[in-house]
């Protein structure tokens, strides 16, 4: 009877883990496109080369009542042929298809937005 209570309890150790992970790391909570001047892309970091880059949309936002920016989405890409085209891209106007994560994944990038598809580049 003991045995049976541990092996259960494992069991719903694991099963919760697993969700736990799968909703943290693989669920796309969101998706959509993002369109702006590609500012820059980048090949980067120490045990994981992941692709980053960053977006300039038009429009400012302001962090304070004081101040104003420019407004950035940053985005990391995991697939190559998509990285090849936006290293092309720099200074154009782009407009990128992502996929929201909750969180970021080392060997998928810094950002928890991957842009999965070019929708167009100008």
């Amino acid at each position: 009877m003991k045995k049976k209570i541990i092996l259960i309890g494992i069991l719903v150790i694991v099963v919760a883990l697993s969700i736990f992970i799968y909703f943290r790391y693989f669920f796309v909570f969101g998706d959509g496109v993002k369109a702006g001047e590609m500012n820059y892309f980048v090949h980067e970091g120490y045990i994981f080369k992941t692709y980053e880059g960053k977006l300039i949309q038009s429009g400012y936002k302001s962090t304070t009542t004081t101040t104003l920016q420019s407004n950035e989405f940053q985005f990391s890409v995991s697939d190559k042929n998509i990285a090849d085209s936006l290293m092309l891209s720099s200074g154009k106007q782009v407009e990128l298809h992502y996929k929201k994560y909750l969180a970021p994944l080392p060997w998928r990038g810094v950002s928890e937005y991957v842009v999965d598809k070019i929708v167009s580049i100008n």
